[in-house]
Parts: structure tokens; sequence; C-alpha cells
């Protein structure tokens, strides 16, 4: 095939595409390093002419000491044990609540049903279920999982169920109309119209996961960001709390910009 014959319009739009594209997602991977290093500056400027104190360690001195932490294993260890216990129960909770949120705005019987319960255990925070979850399951990992399985449980059945009955009404008749059955209009037109709505849910309840996990590990566990967490405080080890701080904010903003990339794609792909 000759390499110089002229392309086409589709061809030379796909061309000139490639490039544009390249430079708009190399400037926003630019605009987040940037927005990284301002907040990083401004921590450094803080903490070595502003607030000079042991108590507030500039960001070179907590990065030393998340090398020494990552060497020894003990970063690692921590990290993967509250990672281990956001995404279990996470995927429990999140799979638990779709079948429940979608009956619930599917069906008004279901709904006037499961409202009083859902309504009633959502506004009891899950914090507050710590000493609960412990005196039934310990201080074992049976406990941290079912406190992330109820703060994300709500979060996605109210998002679900408002994904269902937001789907316009002649959607429904249409594909009524053309003969389709209730599976079929579930299927095909119900649950890809709700989708969008699912994965904010979950993006939502990802941070409550966050929050949950360390008030969780404060209490009742041996290892976790948590744990790591409550002995800094109890040695006065103010590094170490920065290093956990700092690896759940980097923690929490890669999971999110994960949900982001999913609820932007399968969005676009539900809707167009």
């Amino acid at each position: 095939m000759n390499s110089n014959a002229p392309k086409t319009g589709a061809e030379a739009n796909s061309w000139l595409g490639r490039p544009k594209s390249l430079r708009r997602n190399a400037l926003h991977i630019g605009q987040f390093l940037g927005g990284f290093v301002s907040l990083f500056l401004t921590w450094h400027l803080v903490a070595t002419y502003v607030v000079p104190s042991v108590l507030f360690p500039p960001p070179l001195n907590v990065l030393g000491k998340a090398v020494l932490l990552f060497q020894d294993g003990t970063l690692i260890e921590n990290v993967w044990a509250s990672l281990k216990r956001i995404l279990l129960g996470f995927a429990l909770g999140s799979l638990l609540g779709m079948p429940i949120g979608l009956a619930i705005g599917s069906f008004a019987i279901v709904g006037r049903i499961l409202e009083p319960w859902t309504e009633f255990l959502r506004f009891i925070p899950s914090v507050a279920m710590i000493t609960i979850a412990v005196i039934w399951f310990g201080i074992g990992e049976e406990s941290k999982i079912f406190l992330i399985i109820y703060t994300t449980i709500f979060v996605v059945i109210l998002n679900t169920a408002a994904g269902v009955s937001a789907i316009a009404p002649n959607k429904l008749r249409a594909a009524r109309a053309l003969g389709a059955s209730s599976a079929q209009v579930f299927i095909f037109v119900a649950f890809p119209a709700t989708v969008p709505y699912i994965l904010t849910g979950m993006r939502l309840a990802m941070a409550n996961s966050f929050v949950t996990i360390v008030a969780a590990e404060l209490i009742a566990s041996d290892v976790g960001l948590g744990r790591m967490l409550w002995n800094g405080r109890l040695y006065m080890l103010v590094d170490e709390i920065f290093v956990a701080l700092v690896t759940l904010g980097l923690l929490g903003f890669s999971v999110d910009r994960i949900f982001r990339v999913l609820v932007k794609r399968l969005a676009g792909s539900y809707t167009t």
C-alpha cells in the first residue's frame, strides 16, 4: 500500500486528533502534578518558616521517614492491611446495595417496606457501630469488614434507587411498545441508565470507607494505617503520624481517580 497516498477525511481527522488528545492529557497530568507540588511547597514553607516545630515536620522529613518504613516493611504491611479491609468490605457492601436499591426504585411496595430500614440505619454513623462490631465479631478482620459494609451499603442503595427513579418514563414505555418483556426492559433500559448513579454512589461510599477503617483500626486492630496513627500518638512519633496521613491522602486520591475514569467511560457509553 502506498504510504504517500492522500488520506481520507476520517484518516486525516484521526491523525490530527491524536496530538491534540495527547497534549490535552499531558496538560491535565501537568496540572495535577503542579497541584501536588504547590501543596507540598506550601507545607514546606509553613513548616519551615511559619510554624517551625517538631510537631509539624516538613515534607522532606516525612518522606525520609516513609522511605525507612517502606524499607523495613512496616509501611507496606499497614497499607496492605487497611486496603484489603477497605476493598473487601466495599465490594461486599456494593454488591448488597445494588440489588436492594434496584428493588426499591423498581417496585413501590418494596420501597415502602425497606425505606424505614434504610432511613433509620443510615443515620446511625458507622463510627458509632464500632463498639457493637467489636462485641459481635471481636477485634479480628470480621469487625472491620462489617463496618465497611455498613458504611457502604446505604450510600449505594440510595444512589441506585435514585437512578431508577430518574429514568424517563418515555424510555420504558417505548421499550414496552416495541414488545420488550419486563426482564428485557430491566436489562437493556433500566439497568444501563442506572449505572452512572451506581458508580457515583460507590465513589461516595469509598470515601466513607477510608474514614471508617481508620476509626475502626484506632480502636480494634494490631495493624493498619489507623493503628499506625494511634501508635504515633502514644509514642509521639510525629513523623510516622504524617506518613500515615499522607499515605491515606494518596491512596484516597488514587482510588477516586479510578472511579472518576470509570464513571466517565461507563456513563458515556450508556448515555450515548
